[in-house]
C-alpha cells in the first residue's frame, strides 16, 4: 500500500541543500493517497508563502523503500 509524506522546512539558502541551523526536517503524515498528501502540502505551502526559504514536497515512501 502506498504511503505518502509531506516533508520540508526552512532552508539556509535558496539552494535548498541544508536546513536553517537549529531547525529539523518537518514530516507530516503518513497519508493513504497522493491527493491527501497534496492537500497537506498545499496548506503548508500557502501558510509559508511569504518566506522564500521554506519548501515542502510530497514523498512516496513506497518508492523510497524500493
Amino acid at each position: 500500500m502506498a504511503e505518502f509524506w509531506v516533508v520540508g522546512g526552512e532552508f539556509a539558502d535558496a539552494r535548498f541543500e541544508s536546513l536553517t541551523p537549529g531547525r529539523s526536517l518537518e514530516r507530516y503524515g503518513p497519508f493513504a493517497s497522493y491527493d491527501a498528501a497534496r492537500k497537506e502540502w498545499k496548506a503548508r505551502t500557502m501558510a509559508t508563502v511569504d518566506n522564500a526559504l521554506v519548501r515542502y514536497r510530497v514523498v512516496d515512501a513506497s518508492a523510497q523503500a524500493a
